[in-house]
């Protein structure tokens, strides 16, 4: 179980400091914890807050972030080890080792570049929705299941999909999101987003099934940070075998802008459908 702990801005809680040798120091907070372990996210955006710090140049943006959650870490002390595989004139690969308790937890490479000269084209279209209405969450979906504590960090607006735990006929979820605090949209916090949503899966379950991240994928399409507000997530699951489900996801701009496309590859414990 998550230990308390009074609530801290997001900035605070993937905050690292160095410690020499090229290593980093955060702590997991129990504020983000899920039915089984701190959302994967959020553990990500521990290890991309290294791995930009490792790179350390604001010219060169996050492109491509790719985690493998090896263990699923305890509220606590936490150690990353970003390490930059190779820096070229426009483009850095960068490796991160996620370390408690003298155990790996997760490893992570990314790609940070510059932008290149390119024409534009673009054949994704976001989705028409009704727009966001505040800050502040829908009814919950299913109001006799406790929430988790991470998702008081968050603001969820339903849009896609059938009701959760319906025995529906696709795997599909989203609507807007975004942090409950107002902060500029960087990499670090779409690292959340794209993970925040109730798994895909779920409207074709009869009950809740735990569904922790196995890796996670983040490609980031459009120049960050932008201005505060809340993004359009969707979500699909189209195949759930020996236990794992696949999960592809799109981050858009209120303006029509895709922020982010991101896939992982999940696993549902118990699931009954």
């Amino acid at each position: 179980m998550p230990v308390s702990c009074a609530a801290l801005s997001f900035d605070e809680d993937i905050a690292l400091r160095q410690v020499g040798d090229g290593a980093y120091e955060g702590e997991v907070r129990g504020g983000w914890w899920t039915p089984r372990a701190p959302l994967g996210g959020y553990v990500m955006a521990l290890m991309l807050n290294g791995l930009q710090q490792a790179v350390d140049d604001p010219a060169r943006a996050p492109r491509s972030c790719t985690m493998h959650f090896l263990r699923a870490p305890h509220p606590g002390p936490i150690t990353v080890r970003p390490a930059i595989e190779r820096a070229g004139r426009t483009l850095t690969s960068a490796s991160g080792r996620l370390e408690q308790d003298g155990k790996l937890m997760g490893l992570a490479l990314g790609a940070f570049s510059t932008p290149w000269e390119s024409p534009f084209l673009n054949d994704s279209t976001m989705p028409e929705v009704d727009p966001p209405a505040g800050r502040v969450s829908s009814a919950r979906s299913v109001p006799d299941i406790e929430p988790p504590p991470f998702v008081e960090r968050m603001v969820f607006q339903h849009r896609f999909g059938p009701p959760l735990f319906s025995r529906a006929d696709r795997g599909e979820v989203g609507g807007w999101l975004g942090l409950r605090e107002e902060r500029p949209i960087d990499a670090l916090a779409v690292a959340v987003l794209t993970d925040a949503w109730f798994p895909a899966p779920w409207p074709m379950l009869r009950a809740v099934a735990p569904a922790p991240t196995i890796d996670l994928t983040i490609h980031f399409r459009a120049p960050l940070p932008i201005e505060d507000g809340l993004l359009l997530g969707h979500f699909r699951s189209r195949l759930v075998r020996d236990g794992f489900f696949e999960e592809d996801g799109e981050l858009w701009a209120a303006d029509g802008t895709l922020i982010a496309q991101s896939r992982q590859l999940g696993l549902l414990i118990g699931a009954e459908t």
